[in-house]
């Protein structure tokens, strides 16, 4: 969620740059000592590769692949089209992006938090059902006489199975699948063939 922060902010610095008239080079030239420390790094080797004269394309889904993050690749994909064409709207693009940007990193931030809900329901459920069958098991062992058999054998790995399947259950939906990248190293491989 820093990441995804920094990410709006850095789009906001590179849209203030732009608005002075700026081009986009020199933008990421200007904004990269200034970048947020999460991706400061990230950004200063972006701007490295510029002043070496590395193409921006490259450089641009290069930086896209050390993020690894859904919000980057928007905010790399509005600046690979502007190296491309000239975009007369990227400083209002990248402004958007980073309204979006935040927006993402609230919402993640809801999400994380139901998902901590969930997760300490699920510890809750495991040790509350598992420290009942230790204390079966240990102080009332005349209970359990009744599995002693085969088919009390099978009763029991059928409950024992059912169980299983239940706690695999709360452990999948305390799970939330992150959205795919539409921006990737796969992508920009397929991309650069059909060129």
């Amino acid at each position: 969620m820093e990441r995804i922060e920094a990410i709006a902010s850095w789009a906001e610095m590179l849209r203030d740059t732009l608005s002075a008239a700026a081009g986009l080079e020199q933008a990421i030239l200007a904004t990269a000592p200034l970048a947020p420390s999460p991706i400061r790094e990230d950004v200063g080797e972006l701007a490295a590769g510029i002043r070496t004269g590395e193409r921006l394309e490259p450089a641009l889904r290069r930086l896209a692949d050390r993020w690894e993050d859904p919000v980057g690749d928007l905010v790399v994909a509005a600046l690979l089209l502007a190296a491309r064409q000239q975009t007369l709207q990227l400083a209002e693009l990248l402004g958007s992006l980073a309204d979006a940007a935040r927006s993402q990193a609230t919402m993640r931030m809801r999400v994380e938090a139901g998902r901590s809900r969930t997760r300490t329901s699920v510890r809750v459920i495991v040790g509350t059902t598992a420290t009942f069958a230790a204390a079966v098991v240990v102080l009332n062992r005349d209970y359990l006489a009744a599995f002693d058999g085969i088919t009390g054998q099978l009763v029991l790995l059928m409950i024992g199975g059912l169980f299983a399947a239940g706690f695999a259950w709360l452990a999948r939906i305390a799970r939330i699948a992150e959205p795919e990248r539409f921006l990737s190293a796969t992508t920009a491989l397929s991309a650069g063939g059909q060129q």
